[in-house]
């Protein structure tokens, strides 16, 4: 893992904050990057969260729900630039309570790699157009959403301008075609 970050490239970085207060904290450091004129140099603030369908009984009656799921509690992802500036109002948020890869006493922390921020980004449906460089025909694979989730196979085609992949899994103990989306796949 490199962990040496150039001058003037964006990264991802990892923030804490209290468990239940990500959302908050989000909406702080957003508001925050705005009044410091940084949206040049602070990309994406996230919440890793998704949407799940639950089930709920209300007066005997079945009612649909759709509530967030924090995937990773007391997290919040950042891609940035890192400066002096940009660091500084990260770190100095109502909220924020560290930056991982930062050993404290001002040093500036460690950007996550590539590899480790990919799998996050994708169990929320981020596709960045650089992470096909890292998939080719025959890399084994883990299916991370949707319904065939958990099921292990092999990439049988990529199309990257579709986002379509064809993979070969074990379904009832016999070798199956499927079609899944890029963002539903984790190279294993």
């Amino acid at each position: 893992m490199d962990n040496i970050n150039q001058l003037g490239e964006k990264q991802w970085y990892i923030v804490t904050a209290y468990s239940m207060h990500e959302r908050k904290v989000a909406d702080n450091l957003l508001k925050r990057i705005k009044t410091a004129n940084l949206e040049d140099k602070i990309f994406n603030v996230l919440v890793a969260e998704t949407e799940e369908e639950t089930v709920r009984m209300k007066k005997g009656v079945p009612e649909v729900v759709m509530k967030k799921k924090n995937l990773y509690p007391g997290y919040i992802f950042i891609e940035m630039i890192m400066t002096d500036d940009t660091w500084y109002v990260v770190r100095n948020t109502p909220g924020v309570t560290g930056i991982a890869g930062s050993a404290g006493g001002g040093q500036k922390p460690t950007p996550v790699a590539k590899e480790e921020i990919e799998p996050v980004l994708k169990r929320m449906g981020i596709v960045d157009s650089s992470m096909y460089a890292r998939y080719q025909v025959g890399d084994n694979i883990k299916i991370i959403r949707g319904t065939l989730e958990g099921t292990e196979g092999r990439i049988l085609s990529i199309d990257s301008e579709t986002g379509n992949v064809k993979v070969e899994i074990s379904f009832f103990g016999r070798s199956t075609e499927a079609d899944v989306d890029f963002s539903e796949i984790e190279k294993i």
